[in-house]
This record gives C-alpha cells, sequence and structure tokens, in this order.
C-alpha cells in the first residue's frame, strides 16, 4: 500500500483521475432509495485523503473548479434568479438569515454548556455550516486582536473545529434531505406547475384544433385576444374555406374557421370554451406549401434578443411554435429570449424554409463550442470583483471571493444575455459539461485536502464531543428550514432543498439535490440566497469570537 501512496503523491493527475473513477460510478449506486450523484466524489477523496497528510490535490485544482461551477451556474441561473425576487425571493432569504442566527446561538450554547474556547466554536460553526470564508475571517479577526503570546493556538481552535465538522456539514445535509423526502412522501413531478413561472420545470405542451363558432371574434385581431384574455397559448395554422395558412399576430379569425391552438391542456381547454369548440379534426400540414422543421439556434446574432424583435412573421411567413431547452418544452412568446442550444419548431412556406434555418444557425458543431472571449472576460471580472473589499460594521472588512464574485458576475451577465455582439450565455450542452467538470474537480479537491485533518483532528481530545455538536448543528439547521419552509411555508420542496444548498454554500449538497428533482429549481433556489447566507455566516462567526469572550 505504501507504494501505492507514495505513487500518487507524486502524480497529483493520477490521484485527481483516480478519486474521479471511484467516486462518480458510486454515486450512481442506490441508497436507501437514493442517489449521490456526483456528491460521491467528495467522500471518495475523503477516504483516499486520510490516508497520508501529502495526499491531497493542489489548492488550485478546487479553486478552479468551484470557479468554473460557480459561473456556468449564475449563467443559467441568471433570469430565473431575478425572477424569484418579483415572487418571494425576500422572504426566502429573510428565512435563511434567520435561520443562520438560530445556528450561531446554538454554538453559543454549545460553547457554553462544554467550555469550548470562543475560538473553537467559532470554526465549529464555519465547518457545521462549511464556510471556508468564514473561517478564514475568523482566522484574520485572531491575527489583528489576539496577544502574541497565545496567538498561535488560538489560531489553531477554529482549524481543528472546522476540520472536523467540514464532513458532517456535508453529510447531515444530505442525509436529513434523503429522510425527510421520504418521510414526508415528496412527489417532485407534483411540483411541476407551481416552477414554470420560474422557468425551472418545461411544460407539458399538446396541440388541439377549435372550431371557432362566436361572430363576434372577428371584431379582434389574435393579438388583441391574447392581450385581453391573458392567455399562453399559440394560435399555429388555420383553415377557412379549404386553403391552409399560419396565423399571425394580425389575423381576424371567421366564424367556422379551424384553428390549430398549442399550449398546456388547461390554457387550450379555457380558449377553447370561449372561441368556439373543441373538435378532433386535425389540421394536417400539406407539406408541399407548409413544412414544419426543428432547428438547432446557433446563431450568436439571434440569441439574447425577444423572439418578437426578430420578426419571424413578416420577414420569412414563419412561425416559431415551440422551444425545447434541454430536456424542457417550452412555449414561445413574444418576450421569450432565445438561448444557444435551444431547439425551436417552427412552421413556414417550405421555399423559405432553407432561409429560416439559415437564420437560426443550425449547426451542431456550432453549439459544442464555447465564445472563449466572453466566458474568460466574465470570469475575469468575477474574480476581480471577488477581490474588492467592503467596509463592514466594526472596522472589519468582506470579500466575495472566488466563489461569491464570479458567481454574481455571472447572475448579471446571464440576465443580461448580450452586450452589444458579445452574447454572455453558453450553449446549454457546453454549460452542463463545464459545470460537471468544476463540480468534480472542486470535490475531489476539498475531499483530498479534509480527508486527513479529520482522522486525525477526530482523535484528538474532545474530538467526539465536536463531532456529535456538528452534527447535531447541521442536521438540526437542515430540518428547521425545511420544516419551516415546506410545512408553514408551503415553498416547493424542490425549490427548497436548492436553498438549503445555499444556506450550506455547498455545491455537494446542490449535486444531491439535482439529482432528486431533476430539474433546475435547486439551481434557483441556491443563487437566491447564496449571497446572503455567505455574509451572514461570516458576520455571524467573528460575532462568536468578539461576543463569546
Amino acid at each position: 500500500m505504501s507504494w501505492f501512496v507514495e505513487l500518487l503523491k507524486s502524480n497529483t493527475l493520477l490521484l485527481l483521475f483516480l478519486v474521479a473513477a471511484i467516486g462518480y460510478p458510486l454515486g450512481r449506486l442506490r441508497l436507501f432509495g437514493h442517489r449521490l450523484g456526483v456528491a460521491a466524489v467528495l467522500f471518495a477523496g475523503l477516504a483516499i485523503g486520510a490516508l497520508d497528510p501529502d495526499l491531497k490535490l493542489p489548492e488550485v485544482v478546487y479553486t478552479l473548479g468551484l470557479v468554473v461551477f460557480v459561473y456556468t451556474i449564475g449563467l443559467s441561473s441568471g433570469a430565473g434568479f431575478f425572477a424569484s425576487f418579483q415572487h418571494k425571493g425576500l422572504r426566502d432569504n429573510l428565512l435563511i438569515v434567520g435561520i443562520l442566527i438560530v445556528a450561531a446561538l446554538a454554538v453559543a450554547g454549545v460553547q457554553y454548556a462544554f467550555g469550548l474556547r470562543p475560538t473553537l466554536a467559532a470554526g465549529l460553526f464555519a465547518g457545521s455550516l462549511t464556510n471556508t470564508p468564514a473561517l478564514a475571517a475568523v482566522l484574520e479577526q485572531i491575527k489583528t486582536t489576539a496577544p502574541a503570546d497565545i496567538r498561535d493556538q488560538l489560531l489553531t481552535d477554529p482549524v481543528i473545529g472546522y476540520s472536523i465538522a467540514y464532513p458532517i456539514g456535508v453529510i447531515g445535509m444530505i442525509g436529513t434531505i434523503a429522510a425527510l423526502q421520504r418521510a414526508w412522501h415528496v412527489d417532485y413531478t407534483s411540483e411541476t406547475p407551481a416552477l414554470r413561472d420560474l422557468g425551472a420545470v418545461g411544460q407539458k405542451l399538446v396541440n388541439r384544433t377549435v372550431r371557432i363558432t362566436r361572430p363576434e371574434i372577428s371584431l379582434l385581431t389574435v393579438d388583441e385576444l391574447l392581450r385581453a384574455k391573458q392567455w399562453r397559448i399559440i394560435f399555429g395554422r388555420t383553415r377557412r374555406n379549404g386553403q391552409m395558412t399560419l396565423v399571425d399576430g394580425a389575423t381576424h379569425l371567421q366564424q367556422g374557421d379551424l384553428v390549430s391552438l398549442i399550449g398546456t391542456e388547461e390554457e387550450i381547454t379555457e380558449a377553447a370554451a370561449f372561441l368556439g369548440e373543441m373538435t378532433d379534426e386535425r389540421l394536417e400540414l400539406d407539406r408541399s406549401t407548409l413544412d414544419f422543421r426543428r432547428i438547432f439556434v446557433s446563431n450568436p446574432q439571434v440569441v439574447g434578443r425577444p423572439l418578437r424583435a426578430l420578426r419571424l412573421p413578416q420577414r420569412f411567413g414563419a412561425l416559431v411554435t415551440r422551444v425545447r431547452r434541454g430536456d424542457m418544452e417550452l412555449l414561445p412568446h413574444g418576450d421569450m429570449v432565445l438561448e444557444l442550444g435551444d431547439r425551436v419548431r417552427v412552421v413556414a412556406l417550405r421555399e423559405r424554409m432553407d432561409e429560416v434555418s439559415e437564420f437560426f444557425g443550425d449547426s451542431y458543431r456550432a453549439l459544442s463550442e464555447i465564445d472563449i472571449l466572453t466566458f474568460s472576460l466574465g470570469l475575469a471580472m468575477g474574480l476581480l470583483i471577488g477581490m474588492i473589499p467592503i467596509p463592514l460594521p466594526g472596522g472589519a472588512t468582506f470579500r466575495l471571493g472566488v466563489a461569491g464574485g464570479p458567481l454574481v458576475m455571472a447572475l448579471i451577465l446571464g440576465a443580461r444575455e448580450r452586450t452589444g455582439p458579445l452574447v454572455w450565455n453558453i450553449p446549454y450542452s457546453a454549460n452542463l459539461t463545464l459545470r460537471q467538470i468544476g463540480l468534480v474537480l472542486f470535490l475531489a479537491g476539498v475531499g483530498t485536502r479534509s480527508g486527513y485533518a479529520f482522522v486525525s483532528t477526530f482523535s484528538q481530545s474532545g474530538g467526539i464531543v465536536l463531532l456529535v455538536t456538528g452534527a447535531v448543528i447541521t442536521c438540526g439547521v437542515a430540518f428547521l428550514t425545511l420544516w419551516i419552509g415546506h410545512k408553514l411555508l408551503r415553498i416547493p420542496m424542490s425549490l427548497l432543498i436548492g436553498m438549503l444548498a445555499g444556506l450550506q454554500t455547498q455545491p455537494a449538497v446542490l449535486a444531491f439535490a439535482l439529482e432528486q428533482t431533476k430539474n433546475d429549481a435547486p439551481n434557483i433556489g441556491y443563487t437566491t440566497v447564496y449571497l446572503m447566507a455567505m455574509i451572514a455566516k461570516i458576520l455571524l462567526a467573528q460575532a462568536l469570537v468578539l461576543f463569546l469572550q
């Protein structure tokens, strides 16, 4: 075994890929009905890192992974992040801050009950909530305020508390989510309607034919009907006197027309009741005149602009009837902004279809590439923002760091989509690939760097007390957040477990949440509360050192 350890110590790339190769397949195994997913890479890293103190990946590995992971999450969640504040984003952040204050009070109670040094208690707080910036803030505070004769001892305390509590901070959160979703019989698919407004899930779209029976319908254009009734449907094609045409916003429907409607079953049923009657007759396309095609959006000139600004009916006589983003089916509307990698279903005149296809790009190869300029520029701006010192009460300063800075910048750029010729978002498939690679790098790096410290510090005097109290704080915070959020505030569990990952500022918990829900709601919950949770934990960790003395 010693020769193998020496081999891994001398070859960090071999260590990295070995941890990933062991952890990733373990994450696919079901444990009590659940999969850990990519989060299992963390535990593989902990196990291998525990073998030797020098068996750890360089800091740059997990830093690079963290930066890439949070930046790609921010790009994909930007629009949903700002939309969440139009709903209940303030409530969500107040919930998270309140829970963190309760956690700090619990740590203060533990410190009083067991006579722990305040510096050790602060490290326990940072570790049980897995927040390295909070630990760094505590160490900086000790360096500037502690007497020189005991400074070295006090600087060791937070690291010990943090090292013991950190792995439990991940395991406890994941375990609590798994236990409560099982106990509460959570059905993530049933939460779909509540998450549609955030763009976290797709829609089950259907195509139905309606016969117009009300003569007064002809007094209004289709655009006027949609505005008046607030229907979220698409008018596709219509047949009048045996002739098939596409419907546009200026069309006046006549009594006796057959018109195809695209949308959810509920919306179409409501519209059909007003327009006339549903019919089983299908408006089959005569593909000698009209045609339809699924087209990849790969032209940067198309993305980042509202669909109505593309003026497809006026330019090509074409109509977008569906948009597929990843695995989500979305109903297009005038304000929808297309992204690189979207697949649009277009109906157009047969002779114009090639022009439409060229307009959207329709290049699968282009979707496999990213714009290195905008990707690197966005990351660079995020890292610079993370370095800016922000003054806090009491003379302390706060920095967003390598995680917070890129995340904030990515949220802004992801919501903005483009600036002139610069398109900030990257293709959906490329985003997922980069996100996965970044997360694996981060988890492998953190795991190998924490494994030996966890085992060695646990064996020290008082290690069992710190381990148990850290587990109680972590699981208590998780239970309280989920119970208040789900049972009292009725927050969809898909969103709530993402918020819990944001409270914990922990990508491993987010990865587990995504594995459970199979939708993007956890990403939105994570980004909504991440920044506030980060600031609150830094302030509370410093307060524990200050007020427990």
